[in-house]
C-alpha cells in the first residue's frame, strides 16, 4: 500500500493506469516531473501540462508552492502527488492542502485489476461478492492463479517481474524497504527487537493478537509491541480486523485480528521462503488471510462498510462478516474444493441469530462453480469474492 516498491525500480514494468489508482484516470502523456529539490521548478507558467511529483513525504515543503500556484489559477494547475506514510507530513506541519486536494489510497492489486487463472472446468464469475462498479482497466495484469497469488502476494511490481526473482523482491520490500522507511523516521529505539517483533506479527498474520505472548516471545514490554502494530498500520503493511459487537452470544472475543496487508509480504517478514511449497504447508490460513484483505481492498475503494470477525470462547467462528450499513454479509473461508453443509454449521448458527439483517452467507473455497448448499448458504469458487 501507499509507495509499494520503490518508482524507480518497478515503475517501467507497471501499466500506465496503475500509478494513478483504480478510480483515477491515467496522467496524460504530456505530464511533466518537477524537481523534488526544487519545488520552484513548478513555476514553469508557460507550460500547462500537468504537474507529477513522486514522493512527497520526504519534501514535505513541497505543497507551499503549489498551494500559491492553485491560490493564482485553480483551473489552470493540475496536481499529483504520492507519498507512502503521512505520519512525517503531520509531525512537521506540511501544509496537506486541506479543501483544495481529492485523497486517493492505493493498495495491491485486486481481482477486478488482475483476473484468477482459472481451473479447468472453473464457471467465469458473473456476480462478483463484493463489485467494485465503475472499474475499467484498459491493460489488465496478466491473469494468475491462486497459488501464485497466495505465494507472491498481489504488489504491482512483483506481479510484473520474472517468477524466479519474485522471492528475492519480496525480501528486499520486507527488509531492505521497510528498514529504510522506519530508520527515516526515526520511529524504531531498538531495531533487533523489532526485527524480532516483525517476524513474529508475519507468523501470527490472521490470528487473534496476544500483545502478551508476542512480547514475551520479542522480549520487550506489551506497550512497546502495541505501538509497534500501531506503525505497521500507520506504515500500511497491515491491517487491523475488530471484532464483531452485534452478536447477542456470551463470551464473544473482542481482540482484533491483524493481517498483513500482501501475503507475499507476510511470508518475507516471516522469514519463510516465498513460494508454492510454503502454502501448501498450510494452505487454508493463508487462503482466509487473503481473502480478508481481498474484502478489506474492496470495502475501502468503495468508500464504505466495515470488515470484522466473530469468535466465541467455545470455539464458535465466522472468518468474515461484511458489515454494509444495516445489512450483514457473512463469509466462512475454506480450504476444500468439495463443501458440504457441514461447513456451513457457524453461518447457520448465525443466520439464526441475526434475523433480517443478513439475507445470505458464503464460503469461500476452491470449487469449480457456485454450489447452494442450503436456501440461505452459498459455496463461491475464490475467483467469485
Amino acid at each position: 500500500m501507499g509507495s509499494g516498491l520503490a518508482a524507480r525500480d518497478v515503475a517501467p514494468a507497471v501499466p500506465r493506469a496503475r500509478r494513478v489508482g483504480v478510480y483515477a484516470r491515467p496522467l496524460p502523456r504530456r505530464s511533466r516531473p518537477v524537481s523534488a529539490r526544487n519545488p520552484d521548478t513548478v513555476g514553469n507558467a508557460d507550460d500547462p501540462r500537468p504537474v507529477r511529483h513522486a514522493y512527497l513525504r520526504l519534501f514535505p515543503e513541497f505543497p507551499e508552492p503549489i498551494a500559491a500556484f492553485l491560490n493564482r489559477d485553480k483551473r489552470r494547475f493540475r496536481f499529483v502527488l504520492s507519498g507512502s506514510s503521512a505520519r512525517k507530513l503531520r509531525a512537521t506541519r506540511a501544509n496537506l492542502l486541506p479543501g483544495r486536494a481529492f485523497l486517493h489510497r492505493l493498495y495491491p492489486l485486486t481481482l477486478a485489476e488482475r483476473p484468477a487463472q482459472m481451473p479447468r472446468g472453473g464457471a467465469p464469475c458473473t456476480s462478483p461478492l463484493l463489485p467494485l462498479p465503475g472499474v475499467a482497466m484498459a491493460r489488465p495484469f496478466s491473469p494468475a492463479s491462486l497459488l501464485d497469488r497466495l505465494a507472491f502476494g498481489e504488489l504491482p511490481g512483483v506481479a510484473t517481474a520474472a517468477a524466479g526473482d519474485r522471492p528475492a523482491l519480496l525480501h528486499a520490500y520486507a527488509y531492505v524497504y521497510l528498514e529504510e522507511e522506519l530508520r527515516r523516521e526515526a520511529l524504531i529505539k531498538d531495531w533487533a527487537v523489532f526485527a524480532r517483533f516483525l517476524r513474529l506479527a508475519a507468523l501470527r498474520s490472521g490470528q487473534i493478537t496476544n500483545y502478551a505472548t508476542i512480547a514475551r516471545q520479542a522480549g520487550t514490554s506489551l506497550p512497546t509491541v502495541k505501538s509497534h502494530y500501531q506503525l505497521l498500520e500507520d506504515m500500511f503493511v497491515g491491517v487491523r480486523v475488530e471484532a464483531f459487537s452485534g452478536s447477542k452470544r456470551k463470551q464473544v472475543l473482542s481482540t482484533p485480528r491483524f493481517l498483513f496487508f500482501d501475503p507475499g509480504v507476510r511470508h518475507a517478514a516471516a522469514e519463510l521462503v516465498p513460494s508454492h511449497d510454503t502454502v501448501l504447508a498450510n494452505p487454508g490460513p493463508v487462503l482466509e488471510q487473503w481473502v480478508g484483505v481481498e474484502l478489506w481492498k474492496r470495502l475501502q475503494y468503495l468508500g464504505r462498510g466495515r470488515l470484522t470477525y466473530l469468535r466465541t470462547k467455545g470455539g464458535a467462528e465466522i472468518d468474515f462478516i461484511v458489515e454494509l450499513g444495516k445489512r450483514l454479509v457473512p463469509i466462512e473461508v475454506k480450504w476444500t474444493d468439495a463443501p458440504d453443509l457441514g461447513d456451513a454449521r457457524h453461518l447457520l448458527a448465525f443466520l439464526d441469530e441475526q434475523g433480517a439483517r443478513v439475507r445470505h452467507g458464503y464460503i469461500v473455497c476452491r470449487c469449480p462453480r457456485p454450489l447452494r448448499l442450503h436456501d440461505r448458504i452459498t459455496a463461491l469458487p475464490w475467483w467469485w469474492v
